[in-house]
């Protein structure tokens, strides 16, 4: 009397349904690693790095298709990224547009986080005009200010980066940041979006620069990548 074969099919079955899950799924993060968005949408490409990302091949980033790079300086009152300075000059030695970013304490004072910036960025012309990343970040703001006090520290902070590099600074403002203080309907000024793959829409579409995508691995840098993109 024969066995019935059904359950062990059934196993077999599973077992390459599995599979092709499998497979599909590792194609999809080979793929998201090598992604990067349609040069003909968005003329103008390039990075943002700071001293987490390690030792950079300039050349090698450059002919990779970068033609600007976002270099952290400082964060909060204290702060300073310590490739900042060697950063910016192997940069421009490979003729890349440089810009620098601060990160935005919450909690500090803004006096406090402006001479932090002000002292590591040269007063420079030939730099891109100043970028301030601005999250809520539980651990060094474990409760956030009301928006008028946002506003106000925010507004003194931008004062004297923007009377130390002539330029009107770009807020690089996280989805939950712009959900609690909905900066892009109040502050005048450009705004940087950021989001994997998808363009995203918390800024009511009012944005001039996108981090799209925070996975690509690229020659030259030991990592994944913050690659950005300027709207045209």
């Amino acid at each position: 009397m024969s066995k019935d074969k059904t359950p062990a099919r059934r196993r077999v079955g599973l077992v390459i349904v599995l599979l092709v899950l499998v497979a599909g799924a590792l194609g999809t993060w080979w793929e998201s690693r090598r992604w990067m968005p349609d040069r003909a949408r968005f003329l103008v490409q390039g990075v943002w790095l700071d001293a987490h990302d390690g030792p950079v091949d300039w050349s090698m980033l450059k002919a990779r298709g970068a033609d600007f790079v976002y270099l952290t300086a400082s964060e909060g009152p204290g702060r300073r990224d310590e490739a900042f300075t060697a950063a910016l000059e192997a940069a421009r030695a490979e003729k890349l547009k440089v810009g620098a970013v601060h990160v935005y304490d919450l909690c500090a004072p803004a006096d406090s986080q402006a001479a932090n910036f002000v002292t590591i960025v040269p007063r420079d012309r030939t730099l891109l005009p100043p970028a301030i990343a601005l999250d809520l970040d539980s651990r060094s703001c474990p409760v956030p200010p009301g928006e008028a006090a946002m506003q106000s520290e925010l507004t003194t902070f931008l004062n004297q980066i923007e009377k130390h590099t002539e330029f009107k600074a770009i807020l690089m403002v996280s989805r939950s940041f712009e959900a609690r203080y909905r900066l892009a309907t109040m502050v005048n000024r450009n705004f940087w979006v950021r989001q994997d793959f998808f363009e995203p829409g918390y800024t009511g579409g009012a944005w001039v620069m996108w981090t799209a995508t925070t996975r690509l691995h690229i020659d030259g840098v030991a990592g994944p990548v913050r690659w950005v993109v300027v709207r045209q």
